[in-house]
């Protein structure tokens, strides 16, 4: 496996056969919605589909309303995507904590995400994919 260390010393690898990574345009429309309101509606999704966890759509930041997220504190960090910050969603309560994330500067195999968004999916209403509309 190709690995190196960041800057700050954290482990990078590089996606390969032991461990996919696959970033693809969705072509469906892409609705988020909690506590009624709509927090993201885009149609330039990226779907992210990583060894065998179930596959997210990362939605541009904007067409996501910004402004109804509150950044929090916590972070983690992933070796193949790099660090990870994340936001929650003051409207959806105590369920909706810390309910999006983002990679801000993430690594080169998965660049495509930089200026993304993710949302839990059990942490708002509904993440629906709209196919034709």
């Amino acid at each position: 496996m190709d690995q190196t260390r960041s800057a700050s010393g954290k482990p990078i690898k590089v996606p390969g056969p032991s461990h996919p990574i696959e970033i693809a345009t969705n072509p469906n429309r892409v609705v988020v919605t909690v506590a009624g309101r709509v927090m993201a509606d885009t149609r330039n999704a990226l779907t992210l589909r990583e060894a065998a966890y179930p596959a997210v759509q990362y939605i541009p930041r904007e067409d996501v309303d910004m402004a109804l997220l509150a950044r929090t504190e916590h972070a983690t960090y992933c070796p193949y995507k790099g660090d990870c910050a994340y936001f929650s969603i003051p409207l959806g309560g105590e369920r909706s904590v810390n309910a999006v994330w983002s990679y801000e500067a993430p690594y080169e195999a998965v660049e495509a995400i930089k200026d993304h968004v993710a949302f839990y999916s059990n942490r708002v209403d509904a993440v629906e994919e709209r196919p034709g509309s």
